[in-house]
């Protein structure tokens, strides 16, 4: 039976999903492991580590990209593993999580309602300023926080591989067959922090959701939002018209 994982490099697998078309990281070492993102709540966890435990036995660690609640929540179900997050990663969840956890079930039908309400909000514990080295069983992943876009604490997870070549998770910095979400995105920092993703990819680029994507893709990207910015700045209709005086002060945007 598949689990659902797609190898991108040596050793380096996605497993995207059908609810929000979510990806998920596993990084094999050599009898250790490295678990990117959690998803939504403790059901779709438990369904993860059946998947990771399908691939290998060996102990793991946990990295979150950001604290919005599918990538994050359910990261209960791996402890009491380390989970690495950004500071600001941990700051959002304990001052934000639960009325993030609110806003949601709102939106979903009763039995997902049902099994966020039960989940425990677990910040991550091993935090990340600006750059953090992890020795995944001899494999070398490096976890850098590259500046504002998505969210304020973004992180980006880049994986050594074969020769000169690297693997990246994006997290939603990156997203592949929607538009980037901008709500509570630093739309004025985006484009640049995207610039930094860019220059490091080397490979694979694993965007939060969507398809495996590579550094022509990111590229891309970043000159789409460099446009939405500039026309924002300049007061001319575009995608986000809400969104102007959020850019205009150098604001987040708070749509959700």
């Amino acid at each position: 039976m598949s689990t659902g994982w797609q190898e991108v490099a040596d050793g380096v697998l996605v497993r995207r999903h059908r609810s929000l078309d979510l990806n998920c990281g596993l990084v094999l070492g050599d009898g250790a492991c490295l678990v990117v993102d959690t998803r939504s709540h403790l059901g779709e966890a438990a369904d993860l580590v059946a998947a990771v435990r399908a691939v290998t036995p060996h102990p793991w660690t946990v990295v979150n990209t950001h604290a919005h609640y599918d990538h994050c929540f359910g990261n209960a179900a791996f402890r009491p593993a380390r989970i690495w997050g950004s500071r600001g990663c941990a700051a959002a969840l304990r001052a934000e999580g639960e009325a993030q956890r609110s806003a949601v079930v709102a939106t979903l039908a009763a039995g997902e309602a049902a099994l966020l309400r039960a989940t425990p909000i677990d910040p991550p514990d091993q935090l990340v300023d600006d750059v953090a080295v992890l020795d995944v069983g001899g494999r070398e992943v490096v976890l850098r926080h590259l500046g504002r876009g998505h969210t304020d604490h973004d992180l980006v997870v880049e994986v050594e591989t074969a020769g000169d070549a690297t693997v990246l998770f994006a997290g939603d910095l990156v997203e592949e067959g929607a538009p980037p979400d901008f709500g509570d995105s630093w739309p004025a920092d985006w484009p640049a922090t995207l610039g930094r993703v860019h220059a490091l990819a080397r490979g694979p680029v694993v965007p939060g959701h969507g398809a495996v994507v590579d550094a022509a893709f990111v590229g891309a990207q970043r000159e789409e939002l460099l446009a939405v910015l500039t026309a924002l700045r300049e007061g001319r209709p575009g995608p986000y018209p809400a969104a102007t005086m959020a850019v205009a002060a150098g604001r987040p945007l708070t749509t959700r």
